[in-house]
């Protein structure tokens, strides 16, 4: 499968993932939220949440093994950056009270305008990231 029709793929998935999510549960499919409660649980609210994380790291165990190739890890990349970049970016989720998928997947699919500015701020601050370190660095 090529590289669009794999993305196609994926984002169906993803959103058909998420709508089935809130009409059988109610719940905003924003992985950063999914994750913080698994994390620091509360009750009735950790096995379909450790559910959702074991679905999210099977799917994509069940791609690498179904197309061999379709991921190559980028090379060059200190760990150590790595990690402060993860921390920021749970830092973030925290602080704009959701993720990327929270926000650009479940808030804009229900109109919501302040997904609408978390999203504009992800992709502005994307954009202004890669130009830096591509060209600026």
């Amino acid at each position: 499968m090529n590289g669009w029709m794999s993305a196609l793929a994926g984002g169906v998935l993803i959103g058909m993932a998420a709508t089935l999510l809130l009409w059988l549960t109610g719940r905003i499919a924003g992985i950063s939220g999914i994750v913080g409660g698994v994390l620091m649980p509360r009750r009735g609210e950790v096995v379909w949440r450790i559910a959702f994380v074991l679905g999210l790291i099977g799917a994509g165990a069940a791609w690498l093994w179904w197309v061999p190739g379709a991921y190559v890890p980028r090379q060059g990349f200190s760990p150590v950056l790595l990690v402060i970049a993860g921390v920021l970016v749970g830092f973030g989720t925290r602080m704009g009270n959701g993720c990327t998928s929270g926000h650009g997947v479940c808030g804009l699919g229900r109109l919501s305008p302040r997904s609408l500015a978390a999203v504009l701020t992800f992709m502005a601050a994307a954009i202004v990231t890669t130009y830096l370190v591509r060209h600026v660095a």
